[in-house]
């Protein structure tokens, strides 16, 4: 999937780490987030994430 990981981080401002997968995919809702974006965090794997830059190994994994 190739996400701009910018335009991800954008839409996770306000997000506390360590979070849940959940709690990264409702951020990302409140924040208007791409359907491109919702699609490629909510095929994340359903653990703890501890840094935007975890995030963003995760969904890169996914291209």
């Amino acid at each position: 999937m190739d996400v701009n990981p910018i335009e991800m981080q954008k839409n996770l401002g306000g997000v506390s780490y360590p979070a849940s997968k959940d709690e990264i995919v409702r951020q990302a809702e409140e924040h208007g987030a791409s359907k491109k974006v919702m699609d490629a965090l909510k095929s994340m794997p359903d653990k703890e994430y501890d840094s935007p830059a975890a995030i963003n190994k995760e969904v890169g994994k996914g291209s």
